[in-house]
């Protein structure tokens, strides 16, 4: 599967370490492709003995690093979420409308990116019983573009 390509390649390895991880539901953009390194699994000590992690234009240059070098989790994606769905509790659902960056398996960029109707579709009443079938592209729309 070929990953999406990052939103501006100039800012890779700009963006701050931390970040939310994972939630949302839904995607934006990719900012970076990360690999962290950790000392303590067979990493180089590069950063005192903390965790670290080093920055990707490309899903294929990520994976590529963390094959070759022990120490290092899979590759994830640092994620733009300009809108995202909220889950405070268990099948409650909220409608976000701000910004957030947030780290992700890369798996989850196989649904397609957010459009103008992901969001009120997933929250409409008469949504699929299993809503993350909007989300992945698999379920009708109730509007149209």
């Amino acid at each position: 599967m070929k990953y999406p390509d990052v939103l501006d390649p100039l800012k890779v390895g700009e963006y701050p370490a931390s970040a939310k991880s994972g939630g949302g539901y839904v995607w934006d953009a990719v900012l970076e492709y990360r690999v962290w390194c950790h000392p303590v699994r067979g990493a180089p000590d590069e950063d005192d003995g903390s965790d670290y992690y080093y920055a990707f234009e490309t899903f294929e240059e990520a994976k590529e690093f963390a094959d070759q070098n022990p120490g290092t989790e899979a590759p994830l994606a640092l994620v733009l979420q300009r809108e995202y769905i909220d889950e405070p509790e268990p099948g409650e659902y909220v409608h976000c409308r701000e910004e957030r960056v947030t780290e992700w398996p890369v798996t989850f960029l196989t649904r397609p990116a957010r459009d103008e109707f992901t969001i009120p579709d997933f929250l409409a009443p008469d949504a699929p019983s299993n809503r993350l079938e909007i989300l992945r592209g698999h379920a009708p729309r109730a509007r149209k573009c």
